[in-house]
């Protein structure tokens, strides 16, 4: 397996001594490279065209996949597999989803599931978003709460919130307490570090895709922030999610104030949070019946080879 990226060393950080792929610096051109058997474009990357014209070259069509964006939305499993006539090629279109008919969820096929936390100390939290305007408010509230709650600060754009909120500094590796609530920031953590603070907390702030998939696998309580895109679109994936998610007012409540559309509650999410955690193995069995992403694409692939 062979991966291009613009930035390799992410991967570097994210997987520390992997010997799995090859990883190669994204070019205008691939030169020197032969087209592989499966080629697969994440989130529409538009391979260089020297490199299209080497796939239509071979005497035998390589698949080409276009690796899509997660979502939720009805639509998805009506578009997931379809082809598309690329001037000699074959594209396919594979989405990853939650609901029969669609890709699956990236994971390990057989993930363990860490015993759920105690709840008779103080609350645990990870803490990973983009900028988000409503966590002043939220670490207010958990400042001048009642709760001992200790928050894990992840590096990038929570610690730069945080560090405005604390009216200062907060390097890795630092302590704060402020009232009820101890805040501690985290380096940036290779995929196996994040996963283990996933599963050690009662509640886990997630974002984007990645984080978002893997607070699932953990079967924990997790709030989301959606990628914020223009004319509030993401509130469309936000609810259709929701929808397959859970009925739980206090959760969807909470879901839109965090990103955006309404006032946060926070002892109100804090009451539910031992009933919800209960039920975030059952959600993790169900995502889980659609088999995860990478076998189902190696087995796409495998049909149209």
């Amino acid at each position: 397996m062979r991966l291009w990226i613009d930035d390799p060393a992410t991967i570097d950080l994210l997987a520390p001594g992997q010997t799995l792929i090859e990883v190669r610096g994204w070019a205008e051109e691939f030169s020197g490279i032969a087209a592989a058997d499966v080629v697969i474009e994440a989130f529409a990357c538009e391979l260089p065209p020297a490199y299209v014209a080497a796939m239509r070259a071979r005497p035998r069509q390589p698949v080409w996949i276009n690796l899509e964006y997660l979502s939720a939305e009805d639509w998805v499993s009506g578009c997931h597999g379809l082809p598309s006539p690329q001037d000699g090629l074959q594209k396919y279109f594979f989405f990853p989803g939650f609901a029969p008919g669609t890709g699956g969820l990236l994971g390990e096929r057989n993930h363990a599931v860490s015993p759920a936390p105690s709840f008779a100390g103080p609350l645990e939290i990870s803490l990973f978003c983009y900028e988000n305007p409503q966590l002043p408010a939220l670490l207010d509230a958990w400042r001048d709460g009642n709760q001992p709650l200790t928050c894990h600060v992840c590096a990038g754009h929570p610690n730069v919130q945080v560090a405005r909120w604390l009216g200062g500094d907060f390097p890795a590796g630092a302590s704060v307490r402020r009232g009820a609530l101890t805040l501690h920031a985290l380096p940036f953590l290779p995929q196996a570090e994040y996963d283990a603070l996933l599963d050690r907390c009662h509640l886990n702030f997630v974002r984007g895709e990645d984080s978002f998939v893997r607070a699932q696998w953990a079967a924990r309580s997790f709030v989301w922030q959606a990628y914020p895109q223009e004319e509030n679109i993401h509130f469309a994936k936000l609810d259709a999610f929701l929808n397959l998610y859970t009925l739980d007012v206090t959760v969807r409540d909470f879901f839109h104030a965090w990103n955006g559309d309404g006032a946060l509650s926070w002892p109100t999410l804090a009451a539910r949070l031992p009933d919800l955690s209960a039920a975030a193995p059952g959600w993790a069995r169900q995502i889980a019946a659609q088999g995860d992403l990478a076998t189902n694409l190696v087995r796409f692939c495998r049909e149209k080879l």
